[in-house]
């Protein structure tokens, strides 16, 4: 009895330890939670820094975090939550409502349409992209507007060059098997959007 009750509380214990290093992800890492707190600031600083329009300081400004957890969150779990997905929508609608009503059409049919684009990539991609990258997009679109053109140039073509460093180093066999995840280079993308999207689109 002793044993069998020795090995219950052992796999009681072991199993935080799972949970806490989800499958394909790095586990929780608290140097990666405070240098996201650290970029985060920064980030905010740079946002207030920048000579755009109030709406777009104030939507930079409530996305920022946004990305820096999403981008967390999908490399320690491979996961991008709805709980941070679905109110960050819901923020950017009210946000463009209460300062720029004029802009909440191009909020939406950007946000709709840069999920519709990534949910086809998604089932194309047969499992490659998730569902948590596509709410994301959305996400992008609703803040972003037009300049979500931009963060989703930058995104992908980001992902693009690791995934071909990674075939390059590893192999073909290897790489193609290799998952990374998609989020962090969207939320790069975005905060690349947020900064200087007016300027390089204009510059095109």
């Amino acid at each position: 009895m002793a044993d069998q009750s020795a090995g219950a509380e052992s796999g009681a214990k072991a199993k935080p330890d799972a949970e806490a290093k989800p499958s394909g992800g790095i586990g929780r890492s608290e140097p990666l939670r405070i240098a996201g707190t650290v970029l985060m600031i920064a980030l905010w600083v740079a946002d207030l820094l920048v000579h755009h329009s109030h709406v777009q300081k104030v939507l930079g400004f409530v996305l920022i975090p946004v990305l820096v957890h999403v981008a967390i969150t999908d490399l320690e779990q491979r996961r991008i939550k709805n709980r941070v997905t679905f109110p960050a929508a819901v923020a950017a609608v009210l946000i463009g409502i209460v300062l720029h009503l004029d802009g909440v059409p191009g909020q939406l049919v950007a946000g709709v349409a840069v999920g519709a684009f990534l949910m086809l990539f998604a089932v194309l991609s047969r499992g490659g992209l998730g569902m948590g990258d596509v709410k994301l997009g959305v996400v992008l679109g609703l803040f972003l507007s037009r300049y979500v053109l931009v963060a989703l140039v930058v995104g992908l073509l980001a992902s693009s060059v690791l995934s071909l460093g990674v075939l390059a180093t590893r192999g073909i066999s290897v790489g193609r098997k290799t998952a990374i995840p998609l989020g962090p280079f969207l939320a790069f993308g975005g905060v690349v959007a947020v900064l200087a999207g007016p300027w390089l689109l204009s510059a095109t």
